[in-house]
């Protein structure tokens, strides 16, 4: 059976700095990679790079067999990525941000007002994403990877800006997304604790 997303033997520089080199790791359904290594070892940048968003110097990713660089378009369509930033318009309401996603991506079956009830956000949909604090800001995030039909979700520190139970609904997210058989990439300074195979890779 094809595995469904490999890298392999990847060397990522940025400027005359390597962050890593001869970096390998396999995924599959159902199962959750956690990026570890102390802050500028390269974690962010690895997911950027997975994104698109930069090159690596060596080596491949493969999405279902076939290199990311003959199947962009295919590969990038099935992840959405959780940045440090949380990349929402400043300007428009919580909904706006969300329709406005919605009209990049396909959707998931998840009913919008459910979703934003869940994640605690309902009374927040008519106000300005600028007028939200940090912590909300990464709930409005969390409900656009809910909304969004993607396989892989790469997730740059989620539990940022969080409290107890904002850090508790990320794993119980992230844990049906696998059980469903999505994939994750995730780069946390915490221990996440979720029911499903999870792989390490620790960058110096």
């Amino acid at each position: 059976m094809t595995t469904k997303l490999t890298a392999n033997d990847l060397t990522l520089l940025r400027g005359e700095r390597c962050l890593f080199k001869s970096l390998s790791f396999a995924l599959n359904p159902g199962e959750l990679l956690i990026l570890e290594g102390q802050n500028g070892s390269g974690k962010t940048s690895l997911m950027r790079a997975l994104a698109g968003l930069l090159e690596f110097e060596t080596g491949d990713v493969k999405w279902d067999g076939v290199s990311v660089r003959k199947n962009r378009q295919a590969f990038h369509g099935s992840l959405v990525w959780m940045a440090h930033r949380v990349g929402l318009k400043a300007d428009l309401t919580l909904v706006e941000n969300l329709g406005f996603e919605a009209s990049l991506r396909a959707q998931s079956d998840a009913d919008l007002n459910d979703v934003m009830t869940r994640l605690g956000i309902s009374r927040l949909k008519s106000l300005p994403i600028r007028s939200l604090s940090a912590g909300q800001q990464r709930r409005v995030a969390l409900a656009r990877m809910v909304l969004a039909r993607a396989q892989l979700w790469l997730m740059d520190e989620p539990f940022t800006n969080l409290d107890r139970d904002g850090r508790t609904l990320v794993m119980k997210l992230v844990s049906e997304h696998l059980s469903r058989g999505g994939m994750c990439v995730m780069a946390a300074h915490q221990d996440v604790e979720v029911d499903a195979t999870v792989h390490k890779v620790v960058l110096q």
